[in-house]
């Protein structure tokens, strides 16, 4: 089974060039009303579409609304993209911090509101997932 998340937004070319220049993510496909974006090393995809597209059923029409949704990306050096994004002028959301449970982390936001937090697990917590 694989999973692709998908949003439902007006601002396409926005979240490509987001997606694409701050995080190094690809283009697997794209037209006027869709986009399917890859991670790095293409471990995973997430997509985004036009609201309100006649090609689509109404299940898939209405726009996300900017809250209560979150994407982990897992890094091995996570303060060195945390500098990276920094110096292109990304918002950092959350500072980077260590957490008693092992996760050194920072978060960023998407131009639709989706919350970014890009971690690095330690060898421990991955054994407890």
């Amino acid at each position: 089974m694989k999973l692709n998340a998908g949003f439902i937004t007006a601002q396409l070319a926005a979240t490509k060039t987001f997606y694409t220049e701050h995080l190094g993510f690809g283009v697997m496909f794209e037209n006027d009303f869709y986009l399917l974006l890859h991670t790095p090393g293409q471990q995973a995809e997430i997509s985004f579409l036009l609201p309100h597209h006649p090609s689509q059923q109404p299940l898939f029409q209405p726009p996300f609304q900017g809250q209560g949704a979150y994407l982990t990306i897992e890094v091995e050096d996570v303060d060195k993209i945390y500098q990276v994004l920094k110096a292109k002028g990304v918002a950092i959301r959350i500072d980077i911090r260590d957490e008693p449970w092992g996760d050194r982390h920072f978060a960023i936001q998407d131009p639709n509101g989706i919350g970014i937090d890009i971690v690095k697990y330690t060898p421990q917590q991955k054994g407890q997932e």
